[in-house]
């Protein structure tokens, strides 16, 4: 068994099994800073890297119908698989349509997951066209200064192979959790198929490209392409994670704003040119457009080039992540489609996809122009209104706490799922009931003053506020949660979560997220916190807490249920989305084993693969139990702010 395989199945094991902390054999650093709303003055002040924001225009301007944009939006808040977060869409190179919707905010970074693949692909574009790297060039010709064993297997492998998902490596995405050095793990695995044979999907091959950029050039791929892409582009706030070694990940791991996506979408349609200036060579734009080896059907019907997908429309094509992140560009359109979401679905063949391809590729044929229409333009503009749920957001920044108020409209909805509604209610669906309405607001009168400042302490420590997804994709593992507390501040919630070391403060917002931004083991992440309260079918009062992280794909779901007289005894039923069915997909393709592999294979063996389902639902869906606490919160502890 491969070292990757151990490492893959001791991982899942851990997990399963409960144990806290990091258990994967990669080292875990802290990198990912907060989000910034904006750019500080002296970056503004600093030509060199001033931040470019594109132009915006009335759709008709550019012809397209504002009541039709308002049509699509509509149709992807209404779909719940694809839990759409952001859109933005560009034609002529102005902004035309942007929506965040609720608690998702316009203009937030967003994780890129493979999206950023395409930006690996034109830093080596850029390198080819320097004259310092060639298509051709042999993988292992790049590292001959390590002590490497058994290369003899990987001396076919070229640039051009990793660039279009044929190398036939063995060494897939369970490398990083394997160990620190995905380098030597990559080359001395050797491979499983022909290079420039067979299509095999792998972000590692992502990840040595951008290995090469770093052993060509000496920087790491984010120093490579600051004066060459994100200077000339105006891209400032941007994050792009590192393996141990130093190196960008390349395949994964970068946080962009979905303005700067287009921007990178933009300089495709234009044939690598943007403000005037030749970024990347046309020819390397064409070249990464046409299709090479056949793609799975599930992935994709269109073909895959140079770490990017074809589209449907002539000439179009995909910068693609998982779960509902895009960019798609028309080059006969001149036209930017940017999505960001946390769908059910790993590739671009998915309901979410599909609703984009439905507007803008099947007899799609805008004008170059439209009259004014000040009532479609009203229409969109209430839509946006609607979706992004505008009115008050209380927030929590680095311990400080603040109100602040967004305008428009509050809205009176009980429930506050938060995605594309109005109040937390899915557009579409029929209002809340007033019986629910008056259950919420009696709730809130009498029991929750009966629980301010109790604690819980948990029988079961090994669950994480982090979605599971999240902390496989970031090496980020919990430590456990041990205690959840609970305070009522000017009649307003806050559930207190004691968390390895770190005490995390969640406000609850009924009816609108609230938001904060919390620590997980020194990574800053942004939350949208949206709670109901309602009578269970046995009589218990449950709170049901909507966690969105609000710079991923993920959501976390908790039902808390208070029993006994005095609400001694607490039961959490976690959740999260994506959920069931895309993790285990995803481990499946994690894995690299289409249910084939060592690991099934070996449960199958032993009669257990239906036991390990078991035991991967309650891992990904999890029961916790815990007890009143003997000594209620301490005033100093109540006073503490995270």
């Amino acid at each position: 068994m491969a070292k990757t395989d151990i490492a893959a199945a001791e991982l899942i094991w851990n997990l399963i099994t409960g144990k806290t902390g990091n258990v994967s054999r990669t080292d875990f650093f802290p990198q990912k800073p907060a989000f910034e709303d904006s750019v500080c003055a002296q970056e503004r002040e600093d030509a060199q890297s001033r931040e470019i924001s594109l132009p915006r225009a009335e759709p008709e301007s550019e012809g397209i119908s504002s009541a039709y944009l308002a049509r699509f939006l509509r149709e992807l808040a209404q779909r719940e698989s694809t839990d759409i977060h952001q859109v933005l869409i560009a034609r002529n190179g102005r902004v035309i349509c942007e929506c965040g919707f609720a608690p998702y905010r316009r203009g937030m970074w967003h994780a890129s997951y493979s999206l950023c693949k395409s930006i690996v692909g034109m830093a080596v574009g850029m390198l080819v066209g320097e004259g310092r790297l060639k298509v051709t060039d042999r993988v292992i010709d790049f590292f001959r200064k390590r002590s490497l064993l058994n290369l003899t297997r990987m001396r076919e492998m070229t640039v051009e192979h990793l660039l279009a998902m044929t190398s036939g490596a063995g060494f897939r995405e369970t490398g990083i959790i394997a160990g620190n050095d995905w380098v030597r793990g990559f080359l001395e695995a050797g491979l499983d198929g022909v290079p420039g044979k067979d299509f095999a999907y792998n972000s590692m091959n992502t990840y040595m490209l951008s290995a090469i950029v770093t052993e060509v050039t000496g920087e790491t791929l984010t120093e490579y392409l600051r004066p060459r892409l994100w200077e000339p582009l105006g891209i400032r706030r941007f994050f792009w994670e590192t393996c141990p070694m130093g190196i960008t990940k390349g395949g994964w791991g970068l946080f962009l704003r979905p303005e700067d996506a287009a921007k990178l979408g933009m300089l495709y349609l234009q044939k690598g040119r943007f403000g005037g200036r030749q970024l990347v060579p046309e020819e390397w734009v064409e070249a990464s457009c046409r299709p090479g080896a056949q793609t799975p059907e599930t992935m994709s019907t269109h073909g895959y080039g140079y770490q990017l997908w074809m589209g449907g429309r002539e000439g179009s094509f995909n910068y693609n992540g998982m779960l509902g992140q895009n960019v798609v560009g028309y080059p006969d359109l001149n036209l930017v489609v940017v999505t960001n979401a946390g769908s059910h679905d790993l590739f671009q063949n998915c309901e979410l996809m599909g609703i984009v391809k439905k507007y803008f590729e099947t007899d799609f044929n805008p004008p170059q122009s439209l009259p004014p229409d000040a009532a479609a333009a009203g229409l969109l503009s209430r839509t946006v209104q609607e979706l992004e749920g505008r009115g008050a957001v209380c927030r929590i920044r680095r311990g400080g706490w603040g109100c602040r108020e967004a305008g428009g409209k509050k809205s009176l909805c009980a429930y506050g799922h938060g995605n594309g509604t109005q109040g937390g209610r899915k557009t579409g669906e029929p209002p809340v009931s007033e019986a629910i309405r008056g259950q919420e607001r009696w709730l809130r009168e009498n029991f929750l003053p009966a629980l301010d400042q109790k604690t819980y302490e948990l029988e079961q420590k090994q669950v994480g506020l982090m979605p599971l997804l999240m902390q496989v994709l970031h090496n980020n593992y919990t430590d456990g949660i041990r205690l959840i507390g609970f305070e009522l501040r000017e009649r307003k919630l806050y559930v207190k979560l004691w968390e390895g070391e770190e005490e995390k403060l969640l406000p609850v917002g009924f009816g609108r997220a609230a938001e904060a931004e919390l620590s997980f083991r020194g990574e800053l992440y942004r939350l949208g916190v949206t709670g109901a309260l309602r009578w269970d079918e046995n009589g218990r009062p449950v709170l049901k807490l909507d966690i969105a992280f609000l710079e991923e794909a993920c959501r976390r779901k908790l039902n808390l249920y208070f029993d006994g007289p005095e609400g001694e005894t607490l039961e959490v039923r976690w959740d999260e989305t994506p959920g069931r069915d895309v993790i285990l997909e995803g481990l499946d393709a994690f894995l690299g084993t289409g249910g084939k592999g060592f690991l099934m294979n070996a449960l199958k063996e032993r009669g257990v693969a239906e036991v390990f389902q078991i035991l991967a639902e309650r891992t990904i869906r999890p029961l916790c139990t815990g007890r009143l606490s003997a000594g209620e919160l301490s005033g100093k502890e109540s006073g503490e702010e995270n």
